[in-house]
Order: structure tokens, then C-alpha cells, then sequence
């Protein structure tokens, strides 16, 4: 009997995760054709933030690890200190309804999100870098399982960053600790002084070894992948050499080359803003 409870239990997991295991929102996703913004939205500019809170974790939603198409997600111990700068998507109304990771019902109407890896349920505030917009979100679903997108937002969270129609957009994502302070921001941009960047980088590889950076480089240019460097930067350990193609004017340039370096093997790559 005891084997059976945990079996299911298990099993529940997996339809959850598994019910969340479609890359998700506008983007080079196969499905994104039956996703959409709702028809007659509701005027959402009242919607407030997401307020940080002390929360347990979800029963359901933090497995050590789970497999998505093929790929393995770890969950992290804990979101403090997690600060990424990438590419945001959304999810609307294909999804609204449905069951999240955590065991709650995906309402597109809320300030919530999607992250493959932070613990379930997470804060965090995401600022649009192209525009200066932020909103703070609560993280309760896995996605989005694009290998080029950090973070997938409802639509009243995406709506508030002004990025509903282009589809994406550049974001910092940054966690927040429930009991400190919230900084509330005037009519919804970010603080001046936090450092905005714009520029667009696929990266391939980072190497110890410079050497190790020109084989790769002399492949992709061999290729015919054009745009690609090694930018040299310190780490505590010493001197890392990154392979690079950018700057890139937008996502859609990075998708492509995206699209290029899967074309010929290449899947450990990471879209970086800097």
C-alpha cells in the first residue's frame, strides 16, 4: 500500500511537470501558433506586484531533477542571490487554466512566471532592458523549455513590460527575499542607477585555455558563422576565454544563430546580455 501511495505520488509529478513541458510563449516554439494574448483583455495597468512572502515550498514543483525533450533540469537549493540577465517569452491562452508545476491553476491575469530552475514558489523582479519597465513576479511553473529563453511570463506581467506584441524581450531577472524591503518603482521603470546593457551575445564556449578558444572559433568560422570572436574576461580562478557571436542587433539575430549552431551539433550555447 505504501509503495502504491508513493507511486502515485510520483506519478503526479511527472503529469505536472509533464503538462508544463511545452516551451511555451511567442518565440521559435513548435506550438506557438495555438498560444495567443486573450481577445478582449481586461484593462491591466491596475494589476499590482507580486508581494514577497515567506512560503513553503511546493510539494509537487521541486524535484532534485527532471527531464524535459531530452534535457535535465536541476533544481536549485535556494534562489538567493540569483541575479540572470537573458531573453523573457509569455504564455496566454493555451495555457490559462491549466494545472502549473506547483499544483495551482496558470491564470494569465496574474504576476506570475515560469523558470526551469528556481525553487517553486520564488520572487523575483524582471526589468525590461530595452524599455526600463519592471514588475515583480511570483514564480510558481517550469518552462520555459526553449533553450534560448530564461524566464516565461503571464501575460499581465508581459503586458506590464511592454513586450506582448514583439513577443520577447531582453530582461534581468533578479530574486527577492521575502521580509526585505520591496523597492517600489516610479510608473513601473527601474532605478537609474541600475546598469542597463543592450548588447546581444550567442555564447559558445568559455576556456582556461586559449587555445581551446581558437580551435572553436576556427570551427565555427569554417562553418560560415560570421560575427564570432573571443572576448577575454577575469575570473576569481584566472583568465577565461569566451566564444562569442555578437553584438547581435536583436533576439530574432540571435535565434538565427542559434538555429546555426544547432544546424551543426553545437547545443551548449547561452544567450547573454552584457
Amino acid at each position: 500500500m505504501k509503495s502504491r501511495f508513493h507511486y502515485l505520488i510520483l506519478l503526479l509529478l511527472v503529469l505536472a511537470l509533464t503538462a508544463c513541458g511545452t516551451s511555451r510563449g511567442p518565440g521559435p516554439a513548435p506550438d506557438r501558433e495555438q498560444d495567443a494574448a486573450p481577445r478582449n483583455p481586461p484593462d491591466l495597468s491596475s494589476v499590482p506586484d507580486a508581494v514577497p512572502r515567506a512560503e513553503p515550498r511546493s510539494r509537487y514543483g521541486n524535484p532534485a531533477s527532471y527531464e524535459v525533450f531530452g534535457q535535465t533540469y536541476h533544481v536549485m537549493d535556494s534562489a538567493d542571490g540569483y541575479v540572470e540577465r537573458g531573453v523573457a517569452s509569455w504564455y496566454g491562452t493555451k495555457f490559462h487554466g491549466r494545472r502549473t508545476s506547483s499544483g495551482e491553476p496558470y491564470d494569465m491575469y496574474a504576476m506570475t512566471a515560469a523558470h526551469t530552475r528556481l525553487p517553486l514558489p520564488t520572487y523575483v523582479r524582471v526589468t525590461n532592458l530595452e524599455n526600463r519597465r519592471s514588475v515583480v513576479v511570483r514564480v510558481n511553473d517550469r518552462g520555459p523549455f526553449a533553450r534560448n529563453r530564461i524566464i516565461d511570463l503571464s501575460y499581465a506581467a508581459a503586458h506590464r513590460l511592454g513586450m506582448v506584441e514583439q513577443g520577447t524581450a531582453l530582461v534581468e531577472v533578479r530574486a527577492l527575499t521575502p521580509g526585505e524591503p520591496v523597492q517600489r518603482v516610479a510608473g513601473g521603470e527601474v532605478p537609474t542607477q541600475l546598469p542597463v546593457g543592450t548588447g546581444v551575445y550567442v555564447q559558445v564556449g568559455a576556456f582556461a585555455s586559449r587555445t581551446n578558444a581558437e580551435q572553436l572559433l576556427g570551427r565555427l568560422n569554417g562553418q560560415g558563422l560570421s560575427g564570432v570572436g573571443i572576448h577575454e574576461g577575469r575570473r576569481p580562478d584566472g583568465t577565461v576565454y569566451r566564444v562569442r557571436i555578437g553584438p547581435l542587433d536583436n533576439v530574432d539575430l540571435a535565434d538565427r544563430a542559434v538555429q546555426d549552431l544547432e544546424r551543426i551539433g553545437l547545443f551548449d550555447y547561452h544567450i547573454i546580455v552584457d
